[in-house]
């Protein structure tokens, strides 16, 4: 297989070098641009550096990953599922956008440092449960969710920049001289030199942190030193070429498929596996780019290999059996008083929000004639968002339940990323895409996923929390898809990215009592599977035992939470956040009791949404922000108040 492949990506070099310049035309060395044709000026600092980067790129990326999955003892860790990337992915679009003359220079210090921010608090999320590989994915796909939100905001705030970031982000190994080869050449050499230094703690660590820690290994340094140089390996990547997806993912699996088990082997074969599978996709990027005349980012076609390779790897991700525990700071009965008192404040807020404007003159209060004039344009986006919030904050609390995990959110269902796809692909379809092709491609997308998650629900054998996982190989397959479709590079970008964003404004009084009728039908769905949602998080044998259909059970409740995420995408764009946050506030607030939490979840992520919706039609008047952003910009500073809460 390894010398078929590489067989296969030397033929796709020769194509298209020799497609572009005979071999007896091809310039001798030294390159000397001064006496060469344009031909071979192309040949000599385009074509040829393209492949020593996509070499170079990929043996670094490998290597991250499986000094990564080495370190966590996860067959599923790499710098696109631990969140790495998509914090230097930040870091890069906030310095171009405003800070560009750092980025001559300074480029890979910049996604340097935005990667070791999002890895730092990954790993401090998952240094609470032990590092437990679900967590760590969770965990990581959050982070990266309140990055990639910040990073496309700001894309679409400065519209002159829109179609290079987005290029960039896909992962482009266009060249046009040697340096870009030269540092990654550099760069690589350090870590595996420095990876040669630490095989032998490397190997300790794979038998135990107690093994480990009695034959001398000090864990702490260790794992920041291992940690460090992956990162590092993976923003000098980043900063060299933008955004390669799950090539640190499939190298050390490929590696291990072929049958090499130690830790030497695999550190020594994982980047030789890494450069020759993203030479090998760049050479498939080529051909199609040859033949079909479009031109796709090389990323975002690795990435494409990222969800079925999840999938394939979820067997042998090792799971424990988790289990939700009360807090003992909040009281443990929710009172009928405390649902009332929710229940009365998201009117008295929908209300402020109706009355309460910012017009050019200022901020001022709507009434008589202004405020009935404004009031139909006003309330289906305040109820659509309300009722998508409830929705997201349903199925928030339903997961968390099911999974017996507090990282749980609907997003990790990867229904809101189907319900994405759907909607470009008929905006890549339809000449000019209305509300109903766009509702009806989105829909299509996203009963697509919530049947393939609903299989891997269906299965006894699976324990709860790789089913976030399946959710989140699905997730990643279906950003792989939006990330080529947005390469294409014209205005359907745009109008993709903003809908991604999320908005209200396209709300009609239609849709908007669509989905209030929506999230009571849910919601009643929901109380029906109290008993369930009660037994569930005392484990798998617990609930047999107490002659639960487990594989009903599952199935229903994901299909109910899959319906709430999928109609709540559909309407106003794939939200973040709510779904997580909501249960969590409403717990910490007394409500302990199934039932009561999902009727708190509900009103709470209603709130949260009216607050979010608020803010993204006032901050920057007359200009609207994304509906989305505001989520994340709430989630992010949970995540990090959640660090201090040891479980």
């Amino acid at each position: 297989m390894p010398l078929l492949a590489l067989a296969i990506s030397i033929w796709l070099f020769l194509a298209v070098a020799l497609g572009h310049l005979p071999l007896a035309d091809w310039p001798s060395l030294p390159f000397d641009s001064t006496r060469m044709t344009m031909e071979q000026v192309i040949l000599a600092y385009a074509i040829l550096p393209r492949a020593v980067v996509a070499i170079l790129a990929g043996a670094a990326l490998g290597l991250a990953g499986a000094l990564l999955q080495r370190l966590l003892r996860n067959p599923i860790a790499d710098p696109s599922t631990l969140g790495v990337s998509s914090g230097a992915q930040l870091a890069i679009v906030t310095a171009t956008l405003f800070l560009p003359s750092v980025l001559d220079g300074y480029r890979a210090l910049v996604a340097l440092l935005g990667a070791a921010v999002a890895t730092a608090i990954v790993f401090l999320l998952g240094w609470q449960r032990g590092f437990e590989p679900v967590t760590m994915v969770v965990s990581g796909m959050l982070v990266g969710i309140t990055c990639s939100a910040l990073a496309a905001a700001m894309t679409l705030s400065q519209g002159e920049y829109l179609m290079s970031l987005v290029t960039w982000n896909g992962g482009s190994l266009s060249q046009q001289d040697w340096s870009t080869s030269l540092t990654l050449g550099i760069e690589l050499l350090f870590g595996l030199v420095i990876t040669a230094l630490l095989v032998r703690p490397l190997t300790l660590l794979g038998l135990g942190d107690t093994s480990a820690r009695s034959l001398g290994v000090t864990l702490t340094s260790m794992r920041i030193a291992i940690a460090s140089l992956a990162v590092a390996l993976s923003a000098g990547v980043a900063a060299a070429v933008g955004l390669v997806s799950f090539i640190g993912l499939a190298a050390p699996a490929l590696v291990r498929l072929l049958g090499v088990r130690t830790a030497r082997n695999i550190l020594l074969l994982s980047p030789v596996a890494g450069g020759l599978l993203l030479w090998l996709c760049d050479g498939i990027v080529q051909l199609l780019a040859s033949s079909a005349g479009e031109t796709f980012p090389t990323g975002s076609v690795t990435a494409l290999i990222g969800g079925p390779l999840l999938l394939w790897l979820l067997p042998q991700v090792r799971t424990t059996e988790l289990h939700q525990q009360s807090d003992t700071a909040v009281m443990r009965n929710a009172t009928l008083l405390r649902l009332i008192g929710l229940a009365s404040l998201l009117p008295l807020l929908a209300a402020i929000t109706l009355v309460v404007a910012r017009l050019p003159d200022g901020w001022m209060l709507l009434r008589g004639d202004l405020f009935w004039e404004l009031l139909p344009a006003r309330w289906p986006r305040l109820v659509a968002s309300a009722s998508a919030g409830g929705l997201l904050a349903m199925a928030g609390a339903i997961l968390q339940r099911l999974t017996a995990n507090p990282m749980a959110s609907p997003e990790v269902l990867g229904v809101s990323g189907g319900a994405g796809v759907g909607f470009a692909v008929a905006v890549s379809v339809f000449a000019n895409p209305g509300t109903p092709e766009l509702f009806l491609g989105a829909g299509c997308g996203a009963t697509l996923v919530l049947f393939v998650v609903s299989l891997f629900a269906n299965r006894r054998d699976l324990p709860p929390e790789r089913l976030l996982l399946a959710g989140i190989s699905i997730s990643a397959f279906s950003s792989a898809i939006l990330s080529a479709l947005l390469a294409v590079g014209d205005q359907r970008s745009w109008q993709i990215l903003a809908w991604l964003g999320g908005s209200a404004a396209a709300a009609t009084p239609g849709t908007a009592l669509f989905l209030a009728g929506l999230t009571v039908a849910v919601l009643i769905a929901g109380l029906f599977f109290t008993r369930w949602l009660t037994i569930l998080p005392l484990g798998s044998a617990t609930s047999l035992a107490l002659g639960m259909p487990l594989s009903n059970a599952r199935t229903l409740m994901v299909i109910t939470a899959g319906v709430a995420t999928a109609a709540a995408s559909l309407l106003v764009g794939p939200l973040s956040f709510v779904g997580l946050m909501a249960p969590h506030i409403a717990q910490r607030a007394g409500f302990e009791r199934a039932d009561t939490r999902l009727i708190a979840s509900v009103l709470i992520g209603a709130t949260l949404m009216v607050i979010a919706d608020l803010g993204a039609r006032t901050l920057t008047f007359p200009y609207e922000l994304p509906l989305g952003l505001f989520a994340a910009f709430a989630g992010a500073p949970y995540l990090v108040w959640m660090l201090g809460k040891r479980q």
